[in-house]
């Protein structure tokens, strides 16, 4: 090989890597994605075909759209369905409507006290959701709770929070929007800080009020934020709420806080029918799919920039 050979494969050889590199790099994420989302999602489409109990030594019975026929059929779905309604919106108010009153009526605040509120109304967030369960049953308690305690001693009749089939969905709701509150005013109070301060200034010098300083210039420019967490909220309040009804209510009574996830563990975990939970699943993942796609075209269609 002559000398001139040798130089024109020297940097073939190094644009080949180049090509090779990136790809390197992003293996182990896409081999992550594959193993852990994509690959169960196609097993869980399999599985929703057959009728099987998890056992090894059980056969897989394949019974085609049997599931689907089965799961469309039974009351017990389209009531999970419902709930799961009422949960988006019992808590879009609790996720989105309150801390984005509290984030802008309280930006003016000293930084000590807004940092000081800000801690208080995080605190909520950061309890592990099991411990925050446990502790909302004993001030639940219908006999001896704090909260039944405070009703009676204003002259009420103490309320059964878990137990009644009219209160309990929106008790979860309570509870999960507890919860949510904090993370939610940290995002708007975040992008609120972020808008450009002569703006606000200007508009004030024109005799803006603030009321018109806020509907003309904080909601436009927070739109993008809000629509984010109305986003969160409708894709996964159903989801955020599992651990409160599992530990709390365990579906009852007589089903009215159960939801689509929560039946969802029950056909796969508690009565163990693999393809029952499987096809509830990929209904689920394909109509909050659809949900997914319209929302995120109202976002780009509706979102506002100052840029």
């Amino acid at each position: 090989m002559t000398l001139s050979s040798r130089g024109a494969t020297a940097p073939a050889r190094r644009s080949g890597v180049w090509r090779v590199s990136p790809w390197l790099y992003l293996a182990p994420a896409i081999l992550t994605l594959v193993v852990w989302i994509y690959w169960p999602l196609v097993d869980a489409l399999r599985l929703s075909f057959y009728q099987w109990n998890m056992l090894p030594t059980s056969p897989q019975l394949f019974v085609g759209w049997e599931n689907y026929q089965r799961i469309f059929a039974l009351p017990k779905f389209w009531q999970a369905l419902r709930n799961t309604g009422i949960y988006v919106l019992g808590l879009l108010p609790l996720s989105v409507l309150i801390p984005l009153a509290i984030a802008i009526y309280t930006h003016d605040l000293p930084a000590r006290w807004r940092n000081i509120y800000r801690a208080i109304i995080f605190v909520p967030m950061i309890i592990a959701p099991v411990v925050a369960a446990a502790v909302w049953r004993w001030l639940l308690d219908p006999g001896y709770g704090m909260v039944n305690l405070m009703i009676e001693w204003f002259g009420f009749d103490p309320v059964k929070f878990l137990a009644d089939p009219k209160v309990a969905i929106w008790t979860i709701i309570a509870i999960t929007g507890w919860k949510l509150i904090g993370f939610s005013t940290l995002i708007l109070s975040a992008a609120n800080a972020n808008i450009n301060p002569s703006l606000i200034e200007a508009a004030r010098m024109d005799g803006a009020s603030k009321w018109e300083i806020i509907r003309d210039i904080r909601l436009p420019l927070l739109s993008s934020s809000v629509l984010f967490l109305v986003m969160m909220t409708i894709l996964l309040g159903a989801q955020w709420s599992f651990t409160y009804i599992n530990v709390l209510t365990g579906g009852g009574p007589l089903g009215a806080t159960t939801n689509i996830y929560y039946l969802l563990w029950d056909f796969g975990f508690s009565t163990m029918s693999v393809g029952w939970g499987s096809a509830s699943a990929v209904i689920l993942f394909l109509g909050f799919g659809a949900i997914a796609f319209v929302l995120f075209r109202l976002i780009d269609r509706y979102s506002f920039h100052d840029n």
